[in-house]
């Protein structure tokens, strides 16, 4: 194959967003949640039934998760089971203009004053 035959594209570091889909930004901010609960499964050696004993949360649930089958959490019940596994953890949710909207405001000048 030609290098002429791809064409790089860059992405905007949401790949649902991407693609379109409608909820990309939730099914980011899940995706990233399910990764660090997923770590902190394995940083400590925790199998999903000694999550679930020491959370209180189902055996299933971290099942789904570290399967990436996240459609039936909400954004909230995750922040708390990843607060049960690791309460020295700290979420924070950033809300804000995202980098191409930022850009395209501050060219027209309806930015913050």
């Amino acid at each position: 194959m030609k290098d002429e035959d791809f064409e790089l594209v860059e992405g905007s570091g949401n790949i649902f967003r991407d693609f379109g889909d409608p909820e990309a930004d939730l099914k980011q901010a899940k995706a990233i949640l399910a990764a660090r609960i997923i770590a902190v499964l394995d940083e400590r050696g925790l199998s999903v039934r000694k999550a679930a004993k020491k959370t209180g949360f189902a055996a299933a649930d971290f099942s789904r998760i570290r399967n990436a089958n996240l459609g039936r959490f909400t954004l909230d019940r995750m922040m708390r089971m990843i607060g049960a596994l690791d309460d020295h953890l700290r979420v924070t949710i950033h809300i804000g203009l995202r980098a191409e909207d930022r850009a395209t405001t501050a060219k027209a000048g309806t930015g913050p004053r």
